[in-house]
């Protein structure tokens, strides 16, 4: 379970966002602890990327903001700092739907991912050597054009980019999104890999299987409100995420929650159905 008074990962209090008069977040806590895998699981329109968007420090390019709340990063505020800063800071996020430089090589998009990171040469060099053991195909591609790529290696290189700047969080939106099952099972073989390697992990995923599987933790974001959470394999067994997220029909459950909220299962907050 995570733990929030653990200061050294990341922590999330009450913040809510808006887009000019839209609110998209309302008041949202969660907490990634040092070295964990958390999921945030959700359907289109729930707030998982501007959540990110928000720790990232990259909602001003979209036009939003946040309005209230904290987020802290081992136990520093980061309202205030550009996203360059955030970086710099130890967070690095991956953005939804693979966004490479096409142009540049794979090599180049390798460099501009250690721009932000602050080593020495030789760490840097360590940093390239750790994502090619990750992505062998991305060393042997490496003087490709980024584009020409498949969008599995394309995922690849996004997530490789993210990695050279040496983060000990790593925002992840959407890793599976689009790719063949092969594939989505190779980039979570991947985040299992990079978490065992010191790394944690905010993972934002509709393919809630796949989510639940890689996360000790996850919540459920509904219409921009934390509306469960609790431990993972505690959600891969309630009939609510099953019913929801899993895709199984389980005809006695649905009976039971067609009786009342009172046989709904309570995992941390639940906010009721829409």
């Amino acid at each position: 379970m995570t733990d929030p008074e653990d200061t050294s990962g990341l922590a999330v209090d009450g913040v809510s966002v808006g887009y000019g008069p839209v609110r998209a977040l309302r008041d949202v806590t969660l907490h990634v602890p040092h070295g964990a895998v958390v999921a945030v699981l959700g359907g289109n329109g729930a707030g998982k990327s501007t959540l990110l968007r928000a720790v990232s420090r990259t909602l001003g390019f979209h036009g939003g903001a946040v309005t209230t709340g904290d987020i802290r990063f081992g136990g520093r505020r980061l309202g205030g700092l550009g996203a360059d800063r955030v970086v710099a800071a130890g967070i690095c996020q991956v953005p939804e739907g693979r966004q490479v430089f096409a142009r540049m090589s794979v090599a180049d998009n390798l460099r501009a991912g250690a721009l932000g990171a602050i080593g020495s040469r030789a760490a840097k060099a360590a940093a390239l050597r750790r994502v090619h053991e990750l992505f062998p195909v991305l060393a042997d591609r490496a003087h490709q054009r980024a584009g020409l790529l498949s969008g599995g290696e394309q995922q690849m290189l996004a997530v490789a980019r993210a990695l050279m700047a040496g983060p000990r969080l790593l925002l992840l939106d959407e890793p599976s999104l689009g790719l063949a099952p092969l594939m989505a099972a190779r980039i979570a073989d991947t985040v299992t890999e990079i978490n065992a390697q010191g790394v944690a992990v905010l993972l934002v995923e509709q393919n809630a299987a796949l989510a639940l599987r890689l996360a000790s933790y996850a919540y459920v974001l509904e219409v921009g409100e934390i509306a469960l959470h609790g431990p993972a394999d505690e959600l891969a067994g309630s009939d609510e995420v099953r019913r929801r997220y899993l895709g199984v029909v389980d005809e006695t459950a649905a009976a039971d929650a067609s009786g009342g909220a009172a046989h709904a299962p309570v995992l941390g907050r639940w906010g009721g159905t829409r």
